[in-house]
């Protein structure tokens, strides 16, 4: 269809249009949902071929909104991974759910602005509804805890550590000393280099043969700082690491942070929603003493990208840390009850992030999500009894929090170190290039191993078992 002259410098569609083109989109989601399973889940171009797809000079002139929807469901869409899909496991997958879809596409469409109470009231107490029901879930104060959604796990540890830095360090941390485990996400690099601190102030503490965090060495490590005259002043600890879901000995930890007098923030932004389930809860037990928390909803609480969220056990910590008072924003500051998130974080401008956590909560139930994350931490058990049961597979790392980590290492075979690692990168690099399966390779205790994170409720044994079975004729061409 062709636009309407007299609508296009008001860029906008006619009412029949954007209805038309409205019910397309849906019609595409719907789709993708309900068939995504039987399609593959890989998407396998080089950048010549996107060059050749997509690489023109900008539009002058108007194209038929048709033509542009069809291009983009013909050409973009089969050029990105499928995350969501039940062969989709390498990193961390991104389930998603319609119902958030759909919320996403309202407060995107409504374009409502979540930065202050004035704005949005309804968007900032939801925010504040939702935040205390994460806030109760991780057993926060709720009377003077808080939070705030951010784009991601990067976003939120980010937050974090300048909110850490200002309480404890001021404007003088010259001298301040971080300590994070060599398993720790690499977002938490990211941002002490974001906020200047030097290569000198971050210290990695090596990992047991479970690749938690050594208490022992991180105590010496301590002791030795403060020997030197300098200040340590935070520890990051993981909450289920995204190679191998490992959590760090948080209960130990925070002993430390008390001792010591250090800010204790704990990276949970792959595992933290393992809380959910009844062993999740177990092996997170601790995660509440943290001084402030990432959380990843749009992991493992089933979110579309992006939300990611920090909870701290003190809500003025945010706002002593964040808040500024320009004069084109002094009419809308309201009283103290009335939050604006932007005082809160980095962000002004924010999207209405909130409203797919809140309608997919509503439409679902807790419950759902429990059940979805038991189910996951179920499956992956189960894979690692069937790959201890055959005679070709090795466990490097069993499954903990829905990740599991093995290798391809038959019996009656004798294969060098090196042979093994360029065996088992090959049989991911085929099983990438089939398409058939998103599995990938990491490195643990200097050997490459193929790594599978199982947060999908949507994935059945029968998925990862063909996937494997796969991989067997992949590696059996591969050892002739």
């Amino acid at each position: 269809m062709s636009l309407n002259k007299a609508n296009i410098n008001k860029l906008q569609l006619s009412k029949d249009d954007m209805r038309t083109y409205g019910y397309q989109v849906i019609d595409a989601l719907v789709n993708h949902f309900d068939s995504q399973h039987i399609t593959k889940p890989v998407a396998y171009a080089s950048r010549e071929e996107m060059d050749t797809l997509f690489n023109i000079e900008v539009p002058e002139k108007e194209t038929p909104f048709q033509e542009v929807f069809d291009f983009v469901v013909e050409k973009v869409i089969p050029n990105s991974n499928i995350v969501s899909h039940p062969k989709s496991y390498a990193f961390v997958p991104g389930p998603s759910n319609y119902v958030s879809v759909m919320a996403d596409t309202l407060a995107t469409g409504f374009n409502i602005f979540s930065g202050g109470w004035a704005a949005s009231p309804a968007a900032a107490e939801l925010e504040i509804v939702t935040m205390n029901w994460l806030l109760k879930l991780f057993k926060f104060p709720t009377k003077k805890g808080g939070g705030i959604f951010t784009s991601g796990g990067s976003m939120a540890n980010l937050t974090a550590l300048v909110t850490a830095r200002r309480q404890h360090c001021g404007d003088d941390f010259s001298k301040a000393i971080i300590y994070m485990s060599d398993q720790a996400h690499s977002s938490n690099i990211k941002a002490i280099r974001v906020l200047g601190f030097k290569k000198e102030q971050v210290r990695i503490i090596p990992t047991d043969i479970e690749f938690k965090m050594a208490i022992n060495k991180l105590k010496n490590a301590i002791a030795k700082d403060r020997l030197e005259g300098l200040q340590p002043f935070c520890i990051i600890a993981s909450a289920g690491t995204t190679n191998t879901g490992t959590v760090d000995p948080l209960n130990e930890i925070s002993k430390i942070c008390k001792t010591e007098n250090l800010w204790f923030h704990i990276d949970g932004a792959y595992g933290g929603a393992a809380i959910l389930s009844k062993k999740g809860k177990e092996l997170l037990k601790g995660i509440e003493k943290a001084d402030s928390l990432t959380i990843d909803p749009h992991k493992w609480l089933f979110q579309p990208y992006e939300m990611g969220c920090l909870l701290v056990r003190n809500h003025k910590w945010l706002s002593k840390t964040f808040s500024e008072k320009p004069e084109y924003l002094r009419d809308i500051e309201g009283n103290t009850s009335e939050i604006n998130f932007y005082d809160h974080g980095i962000q002004l401008t924010r999207r209405f992030r909130a409203l797919k956590f809140y309608m997919s909560m509503k439409t679902f139930g807790l419950n759902a999500f429990k059940n979805a994350v038991t189910y996951a931490i179920d499956l992956t058990d189960n894979v690692e009894t069937h790959l201890r049961k055959s005679s070709n597979w090795e466990v490097i790392s069993p499954a903990t929090l829905a990740v599991i980590n093995f290798r391809y290492n038959p019996i009656g075979y004798s294969f060098s170190e090196k042979n093994l690692d360029l065996l088992n990168q090959k049989i991911s690099q085929k099983i990438v290039a089939s398409r058939e399966a998103l599995l990938v390779t990491t490195v643990l205790q200097n050997q490459i191993v193929l790594r599978m994170c199982l947060i999908n409720p949507r994935t059945s044994f029968n998925d990862v078992k063909d996937t494997l079975e796969l991989c067997e004729s992949f590696a059996k061409t591969l050892v002739r």
